[in-house]
């Protein structure tokens, strides 16, 4: 017996074939481009198809599929809201899925809930009931394990972090991403380097001589060019914001940082962050928690995926 995990991104589909015997049998991953709509769904559809293929090679039934998606995913309809990919405002992902593949049990979940789930079936918080997952990569978001259960909210939208109010006053330019999302995640970063520049008219670093401006770069040149230094001594403080609040609402054991900033050099920071942590959260649960980076890389999102398969309440699954 076999499940597969889809794992659907902004720019990517990552689908991987499991053994319930504990270990990954073929995996895949196709880049969406500029898909949008209809066409993001055939390339799913291709994934899917191929480690059906795989898994009848090599003698493997499957009868379950998970699928994160990244945005909200509305149980009650079947459908999804996916931000970054166009035509995705309220798309029929499920009829869509159970039209295609007949016999075939599919269970979804937003990306937030997969990332905690697979952090805690393989990552930094196994064994924990009550942990946190920070995405930190376009945008950022929370995966919320409390008590043993993965925090949906009534309308799937919890752990939308981007939205924390972490300054004031209220400026039109968070509409589109929260306050939180608009310094803190890599976009945001970018983002806020480019004001920076222009509020220092004498600026010649290697932001103005061509280098990218992203996430990673500022990372990069944090100990060398001052618009790095002032882009990443603010995130710091939001990400730490950001801990406070979580820490003092939830008390974890665990808080792991994870997606694409913190794949790199930013791990780095983890003593920074909670410092400015200890400032603003309750003082006894910030001394209880854990701060650290997922060693899954692009896999969270995957093994999350894989999770809701095995863990499925669809008819013959079983984990060995």
């Amino acid at each position: 017996m076999a499940v597969i995990g889809i794992d659907l991104g902004g720019t990517k589909v990552f689908g991987a074939l499991y053994s319930l015997n504990d270990r990954i049998l073929y995996e895949n991953k196709e880049l969406i481009n500029k898909a949008t709509g209809d066409a993001v769904f055939e390339i799913i559809s291709r994934q899917i198809d191929l480690l059906l293929k795989e898994s009848k090679k090599l003698g493997e039934e499957v009868k379950s599929i998970g699928f994160s998606v990244p945005g909200i995913y509305n149980k009650d309809k079947g459908t999804v809201w996916a931000p970054n990919i166009q035509g995705w405002d309220n798309y029929p992902l499920l009829t869509k899925l159970e039209q295609n593949f007949k016999n075939i049990c599919f269970v979804i979940a937003s990306d937030r809930e997969c990332y905690i789930m697979g952090e805690t079936w393989k990552g930094k918080a196994q064994g924990c009931k009550n942990a946190v997952y920070i995405a930190v990569g376009t945008g950022i978001a929370a995966g919320i394990m409390t008590d043993g259960q993965v925090l949906h909210g009534s309308h799937g939208i919890a752990g939308s972090i981007g939205w924390l109010a972490l300054n004031k006053p209220f400026e039109d330019k968070y509409i589109p991403c929260g306050c939180n999302e608009y310094y803190a995640s890599g976009e945001g970063m970018a983002r806020y380097a480019k004001e920076v520049i222009a509020s220092m008219p004498t600026y010649n670093g290697v932001f103005k001589t061509g280098k990218e401006i992203n996430g990673t770069h500022l990372i990069e040149e944090y100990a060398n060019d001052p618009v790095a230094k002032k882009v990443i001594d603010t995130v710091i403080e939001y990400w730490g914001m950001t801990v406070a609040n979580l820490v003092s609402i939830f008390n974890p054991e665990k808080i792991i940082f994870g997606g694409g900033v913190f794949s790199g050099k930013a791990c780095r920071f983890l003593d920074m962050i909670y410092s400015e942590a200890l400032k603003w959260g309750q003082l006894i649960s910030m001394k209880q928690v854990e701060l650290s980076c997922s060693e899954n890389g692009s896999y969270t999102g995957l093994y999350g995926a894989l999770s809701l398969a095995i863990h499925s309440a669809c008819p013959d699954i079983r984990e060995s």
